[in-house]
């Protein structure tokens, strides 16, 4: 007979000790839970929200070094935001602004405008903001979504904008622009986020039974799963100029 000999697991070290993790949109939601994940893994973390109540809560839940309250889309705020960064940080995630859906005939096109505001132009300033202020090697993170990637009415805005062709084929762009700043994006299906539920009402609960009963996970997605593909994009160096998909294998599913 053999003797086996147990061998404790070895502790892991954590994988951002000591570096600095941006969150533009990191009061609720899957901001908020990114943050929360770099704390786990060393991070120092800066909030910013349009939310000052909801953001002073998150920043003390966290130890936040700091947080600042102000809207992103507004590109000369957000540059004085960089600019008054006390050094150099290492990785900035983006998950200010939510989708827009309406059919043609019903389109509020000041909306329309605010969602390509809220991710093509935003995601555009941060990048140049990100020139002397990311270290190399660090990161830029912005969120896209599958839901629209199949055509539909209502999805136009959706699919063209963060979906099918304007975040990922920018993305790999500046990944070669900014290089060595590594730049990515995360493409999520439904999560189940205070912005799911203002978005779907009364329809929430029925949402989310018919993804338990569909996803071949069995199961909804949450806002830590995705953090925690965030915090492997941030640790992962090898990683650039791609999209991720989260999304439960929703896709597949057909949901």
């Amino acid at each position: 007979m053999t003797a086996v000999t147990a061998v404790a697991p070895a502790h892991r070290a954590p994988e951002l000790a000591g570096q600095t993790v941006v969150v533009i949109g990191g009061s609720a939601g899957i901001g908020l839970e990114t943050a929360r994940r770099a704390r786990l893994e060393g991070a120092d973390v800066i909030l910013t929200g349009r939310n000052p109540e909801r953001l002073e809560r998150a920043g003390r839940e966290l130890g936040a070094t700091s947080t600042v309250a102000f809207d992103a889309v507004d590109p000369d705020r957000l540059e004085r935001f960089f600019a008054e960064l006390p050094g150099a940080v290492d990785h900035v995630m983006v998950t200010a602004g939510g989708p827009y859906y309406a059919p043609l005939a019903e389109m509020d096109f000041a909306a329309a405008r605010r969602s390509v505001d809220d991710h093509v132009w935003l995601a555009l300033h941060v990048a140049r903001n990100a020139i002397g202020t990311v270290r190399p090697g660090g990161t830029l993170l912005f969120l896209s979504g599958t839901g629209a990637r199949r055509p539909a009415v209502g999805l136009s805005v959706a699919s063209a904008v963060t979906v099918t062709v304007a975040l990922p084929a920018l993305v790999a762009n500046l990944a070669l622009e900014l290089a060595p700043i590594r730049v990515n994006l995360i493409a999520p299906g439904f999560v189940d986020t205070p912005l799911s539920a203002a978005l779907l009402g009364d329809r929430l609960d029925e949402r989310r039974e018919h993804l338990r009963a569909t996803l071949p996970i069995g199961r909804v997605v949450g806002p830590d799963d995705v953090a925690r593909l965030a915090i492997h994009l941030m640790a992962n160096t090898a990683l650039t100029g791609a999209t991720y998909d989260i999304d439960g294998g929703q896709q597949l599913a057909g949901g």
